[in-house]
């Protein structure tokens, strides 16, 4: 792998002194890497995989349900709407809870939730 490796500089060095990597797009700005270091070594590929092909984990896919339940019962004027769309968000609220030891508040995690739907770059 050494000699390829050589080979690659070598050709980029190339391109370089021709001018070939002169105003690529995103030139002169930081690079945006995704933080995985805290995904072991051997998953991160798969991750990849799976984030490129647009899954998520399914608390963020429920998070996502909450926030449109929460939008409904917002906008929901009559009685029975309301009523509809507040079970809803329960109901979505006790399966995000379900199984686990502590109960999500969901004002407390939503400065998380901010931060994991722009680290992913889209709407979650």
């Amino acid at each position: 792998m050494f000699m390829l490796d050589q080979l690659a500089e070598q050709r980029i060095a190339e391109a370089i002194e021709r001018g070939e990597m002169d105003n690529l797009p995103g030139s002169g700005k930081p690079l945006v890497l995704d933080d995985d270091s805290h995904v072991p070594q051997e998953l991160r590929a798969a991750y990849r995989l799976l984030k490129n092909a647009g899954f998520v984990p399914p608390e963020v896919e429920l998070r996502r349900e909450i926030a449109l339940a929460e939008d409904l019962l917002a906008a929901a004027t009559i009685g029975n709407a309301r009523q509809q769309a507040t079970r809803r968000l329960d109901y979505l609220i006790m399966r995000l809870n379900a199984g686990r030891r502590e109960r999500v508040d969901l004002r407390v995690q939503e400065r998380y939730y901010q931060k994991l739907r722009s680290r992913l770059g889209r709407e979650v």
